[in-house]
């Protein structure tokens, strides 16, 4: 999402036989039962897939090796998809499209991740559509996990977060992995210390064809999903898909409608032997409407209802004199995300990998608010002009709060790997460059409550041709990364060593245009990344592996200006360059178990943090805006686990798990004085979560049901308040048709989110050092906020028809 998320200023603010090395399935002269396409994919799309998903090691077969596809079953993956095996040295999470397709269609990547071990979802609507979620793993938050679509960077430049809903339909993902603790050393992200998630579409079909469904539910939602397939192009072995969706919804719990349209396309060429080049993008527009969060107090008492939602209807009079209304709060974003990922082989063992990349996105963050009519200031300067204003009321004006950012990103990651014997060495660059424009203006609310284009209105002006703002920035980033890896494979495969070392050079220079702000200010820094790893296969079904990473990143862009009070000339926030990066350094430690009918890993993980960063909220003049809390010195420590079982008699079970202890490593400065807060509980951070699921499919009728367990997490770095523990699940009903005329497989499929309507807080939205008064080290008692926490979705339900043809 190109802006921040707003809120009003009134509403208070976030089969084989036996498994090869790597676990797969060894196919030694036996059939693999089950594995024909879903609707819509074609059966050699299958087959192309089942090789790419069964070279995640080598897998030794000996004979003669027959691959039977049946057309009448469904896919042989472990957990009903939730599980992979994989040989990779660091801790990896994935989920397949044969669980992404019974999901509700309208499901983004984060609640796609929802079930691996340490993943913690906050939403605030049920199908996905509001950019107001977040998601953590283990306990670091979704602006510390990097964002990547085969080979490009999806977080905001700014900020660091991850909007989802912006990413890509769900019916175009062939995979959705999370790797929680060791992001990958050409992966083009600097804030990854809490993992990596890697998005990666489906793979073009070789015939022309394509896919389309419609989708009904709760709260009047609808949603249509088209997507054409060129097949190969006569026999250049050029395919491609484009997809287009269209989908509405009301807010569950106020006032509002969603809107959403979006498309994405995937051009691809192969030849020779794994040689391929591709064009792929997405293009988004969203209208959202607003869930205000609620703090531990107010969601006492109104829960869903009261002041905790806008209001439906303009009303100046009320005490918040119109600024609830709920259209002055509407978010408007439009995003364009594309990539030309390159893998070309050369001889004597060389390849080349490069993948480009450009976006643009521009979107709104409003939220209604006042300003006195007269003593106004612009930045440090005094206005010059008496505010007149169609709604005022005992001498303030009714204003709707544009906060608008518009940003441009291009660049390119390249990689050469020489393999020679057993050994690949791999040198690589990255070069990135954002231009990034954050404004804040202020346009006059009318009579009929609205307030102009919620694209940004026509602002008040200070002075003849001199617009009001409260933020007027501008920032150039450039990052420069040389990395070098070495991967060494020995005992016939049984034992790889990785290492590898990155240099980063990130540099930030802006301008500030709020009259008397500074105007010019410019940070640099270079990081060295050193990293190493090991896996081990001890049999043909159990797997050992270690790995030891290091990562930075540095403040959200916003800590660099000076901010200021309009109705005093007050300065607010004293821009800074002297922040000091976050620095992490990660270990792992893992066991894996792979046969013919259970994949299961055990990790257990240690972080140490200096400088951690911790995403919150900062009011600027009536707008939310994202920033950050150095939370100095943290200390995390837990074991993940998570186990699949292959079909049997047609299910499939999985679990995950996660014990977590995040502690604060010291004492924090607040008010002139230290909190007590060593030794406490990081935010965030729940103890203890579960998930599990349970698939039925036999190729006709099909279910399955998933529930997440979160434990109680804090939300205050003096562990003052916290919120508890919640219990969620969703349940999946459907049936496929066999072929009719030319429709591939029909299938009608019902989704049923949140089955046992819980009413809950799924997460932080802003947290803060005390949420009560508190006595600092030398005495001073330092005054306590209230934190915000994310409304859950209710209880939703979608029908849905699709077929392939």
């Amino acid at each position: 999402m190109p802006a921040p998320t707003a809120r009003p200023a009134t509403a208070r603010v976030a089969t084989g036989q036996g498994a090869g090395p790597s676990g797969a399935a060894s196919v030694t002269g036996h059939a693999v039962p089950h594995a024909t396409p879903m609707p819509g994919q074609s059966k050699g799309q299958l087959q192309g897939q089942s090789r790419s998903h069964s070279a995640g090691g080598p897998v030794r077969a000996t004979g003669v090796q027959t691959l039977i596809v049946h057309g009448d079953s469904v896919q042989v993956r472990p957990g009903g998809g939730m599980i992979q095996p994989d040989s990779e040295p660091q801790a990896s999470s994935i989920v397949g499209q044969d669980f992404i397709a019974r999901q509700a269609p309208t499901a983004t990547a984060y609640e796609l991740a929802a079930q691996m071990p340490g993943a913690n979802v906050s939403g605030s609507d049920p199908f996905g559509f509001s950019p107001q979620t977040n998601i953590s793993i283990r306990g670091m938050n979704g602006d510390a996990i990097g964002y990547v679509l085969e080979g490009m960077p999806l977080n905001d430049i700014a900020y660091y977060t991850g909007y989802p809903s912006q990413f890509a339909d769900s019916e175009n993902y062939e995979s959705v992995a999370v790797q929680q603790g060791a992001p990958d050393l050409d992966s083009p992200v600097l804030n990854a210390a809490g993992g990596l998630m890697k998005l990666r579409f489906r793979t073009p079909s070789d015939k022309a064809g394509g896919f389309v469904n419609a989708s009904y539910g709760s709260y009047n939602t609808n949603r249509q999903f088209l997507r054409l397939e060129s097949g190969e192009i006569g026999r250049t072995g050029l395919r491609g898909f484009v997809s287009y969706s269209h989908a509405q919804t009301d807010n569950w719990r106020g006032p509002g409608r969603d809107e959403r349209q979006h498309v994405d396309f995937k051009l691809e060429k192969t030849w020779g032997q794994g040689n391929s080049a591709a064009l792929l993008g997405s293009w988004n527009q969203a209208i959202d409407s607003y869930y205000p969060q609620a703090t531990l107090e107010s969601w006492q008492q109104d829960g869903i209802h009261g002041a905790n939602n806008l209001a439906a209807r303009f009303d100046p009079t009320n005490d918040a004199a119109g600024t609830d209304y709920w259209r002055l709060a509407r978010q408007p974003e439009r995003t364009l995300y594309m990539g030309a990922p390159v893998t070309i082989h050369f001889d004597h063992g060389l390849t080349f990998r490069a993948t480009p990349y450009a976006q643009g996105a521009f979107g709104n963050a409003p939220g209604g608010t006042q300003l006195p009519v007269s003593g106004l200031f612009n930045g440090a300067v005094p206005a010059q002009d008496t505010l007149s204003a169609p709604v005022v009321v005992d001498d303030y004006a009714t204003v709707r709060a544009d906060y608008t950012q518009r940003s441009y990103r291009s660049g390119f990651t390249t990689a050469l790997d020489w393999t020679r014997g057993h050994n690949t060495l791999s040198l690589g660059y990255w070069y990135d460059y954002g231009d990034d424009a954050e404004r804040e203006t202020f346009t006059p609310v009318g009579a009929n409550g609205q307030a102009g284009s919620i694209w940004g209105g026509t602002p008040i002006l200070a002075a003849p041709g001199q617009p009001l703002v409260g933020a007027d920035n501008h920032t150039i980033a450039q990052t420069n990364a040389l990395f070098v890896g070495d991967r060494l494979s020995l005992l016939h495969d049984r034992l790889l060593l990785t290492a590898g070392f990155k240099e980063v050079m990130a540099s930030r220079t802006g301008t500030n245009g709020v009259p008397g702000a500074v105007w010019r200010t410019s940070t640099n820094t270079a990081v060295p990344l050193p990293r190493l790893g090991a896996r081990f296969q001890i049999t043909s079904h159990h797997q050992v592996f270690f790995d030891a990473t290091t990562n930075f990143r540095t403040p959200a862009e916003t800590a660099m200006y000076d901010g200021y009070d309009p109705t005093s000339g007050a300065l607010i926030q004293k821009g800074t360059t002297s922040l000091k990066n976050e620095y992490s350094i990660a270990e792992e430690l893992g066991y894996r178990y792979a046969d013919d009918r259970v994949v299961g890993t055990l990790t257990l993980f240690n972080y140490n943090f200096t400088n951690r960063q911790i995403a919150t909220l900062a009011m600027v003049n009536g707008a939310p805006v994202q920033s950050t809390l150095n939370a100095g010195g943290q200390t995390s420590r837990g074991v993940d686990v998570e186990v699949g079982l292959r079909p049997w008699h047609h299910f499939s079970p999985y679990l995950s798990g996660e014990y977590l202890h995040a502690t604060i490593d010291n004492d924090l400065y607040s008010g002139g004085d230290w909190l007590p807060t060593r030794g406490r509980r990081a935010v965030r951070s729940p103890t203890l979560q579960a998930a599990g699921g349970l698939t039925y499919d036999d190729g006709h009728l099909f279910g399955v049901i998933t529930a997440h367990y979160t434990g109680h997490q804090y939300a205050t770095f003096m562990n003052d308040e916290r919120i508890p523990g919640h219990v969620t699940a969703n349940l999946a009903l459907g049936y496929r048709l066999g072929d009719v005329s030319v429709l591939h497989r029909p299938e009608f499929r019902l989704n049923f989110i949140n089955i046992s309507n819980q009413h809950y807080l799924s997460g932080v939205a802003d947290p803060t050092l005390n949420a009560r008064d508190t006595q600092g080290r030398n005495g001073t008692i330092i005054a306590g906020e209230s934190p915000d926490y994310y409304i859950g979705g209710g209880f939703a339900t979608m029908f849905t028809a699709s077929t392939g043809f």
